[in-house]
């Protein structure tokens, strides 16, 4: 099995050493019989950050196919959330790549490994969907407080509209005009006309 470390530490300057992540990795390979074919290092790197050197390479050279596995000291050392962590998790998974976290002793070239990928995506959903209902929830207690969610509410004098359109002005004129969307422009001119104002649209 062809191998690729991953390992990462958020600062050089009090006591991490990544060097102690990759000696351990690479003592696991040599007990399993796998080849390390490379090894990938962010120093000084927060875990938060969207783009991290190392980790981007590493990505790049799976799509590549240049290793079966990737091996990583811990979880948190290479995910940045549960979220990426699980996409991370997938794409090794549709690229026929095992994944190996040590110190979490999950290793997803066995079937006990698998299964615990299932767990962790779960829980990512299981995630996603109290998300979802803390935003619903805060957004219905904003409104029983008369408070508006979502976008500004767009104010349009009607009346105007209707002089424009008699003016023979296009709705695409108005919208230009009043600096609104061609969409509300029809909105007013409709509820106008089923009101029996005499608009044109």
């Amino acid at each position: 099995m062809r191998v690729g470390l991953y390992g990462r530490v958020s600062t050089s300057d009090k006591g991490q050493n990544v060097d102690m992540q990759l000696r351990e990795l690479r003592e696991y390979c040599e007990r399993r019989g796998w080849q390390i074919i490379a090894e990938y290092a962010d120093v000084g790197v927060s875990g938060a950050k969207d783009s991290r050197p190392q980790l981007d390479k590493m990505m790049a050279d799976a799509h590549k196919r240049r290793f079966d596995v990737v091996a990583v000291w811990k979880f948190d050392r290479f995910g940045r959330s549960l979220k990426h962590l699980v996409n991370a998790l997938s794409e090794f998974e549709s690229l026929g790549i095992a994944f190996v976290s040590l110190q979490d002793a999950v290793d997803l070239s066995t079937p006990q490994g698998r299964l615990m990928f299932g767990i962790i995506s779960a829980m990512a959903e299981f995630e996603r969907s109290m998300i979802q209902t803390r935003v619903r929830s805060g957004m219905a207690n904003a409104r029983s407080k008369g408070k508006h969610c979502g976008r500004p509410a767009v104010t349009v004098d009607v009346a105007q509209i209707a002089s424009l359109r008699d003016s023979g002005h296009s709705v695409r004129d108005i919208a230009r005009t009043l600096g609104v969307s061609i969409g509300t422009v029809h909105s007013y001119c409709s509820k106008r006309v089923s009101e029996s104002v005499p608009v044109t649209c």
